[in-house]
């Protein structure tokens, strides 16, 4: 399994607002493409206007092919219309587990 980490830094005071806006219209579309929606979180210390997004996929290449549904998806389109304007900045990861790690969702 790899892992979709997408952090957001918004402008100072969106991060209520965007969290309005994903469960409103982000979530629906990317939960129906993307599939293994994993969380979206908010920073508590350090940039608090700071997001961090995580979906899981089997492999890159699953990634790659969900990925491209997403963004040719119109209700996806109109979410992103509104939220682009939030972001300051954008970081984007592919993590790749170890290959001891537990399963997901399996408890510690």
């Amino acid at each position: 399994m790899v892992v979709d980490f997408r952090a957001y830094t918004l402008k100072l005071g969106m991060v209520q607002a965007f969290f309005e806006l994903f469960e409103r219209e982000g979530l629906e579309p990317q939960q129906r493409i993307l599939g293994n929606f994993m969380g979206l979180y908010r920073t508590e210390f350090g940039d608090v206007n700071q997001v961090v997004m995580l979906f899981g996929y089997d492999d890159a290449g699953e990634r790659e092919r969900r990925r491209t549904l997403l963004y040719k998806d119109p209700a996806f389109q109109a979410y992103l219309a509104k939220a682009r304007p939030m972001i300051e900045k954008q970081e984007v990861r592919l993590l790749v587990a170890a290959p001891f790690n537990p399963p997901i969702g399996t408890p510690a």
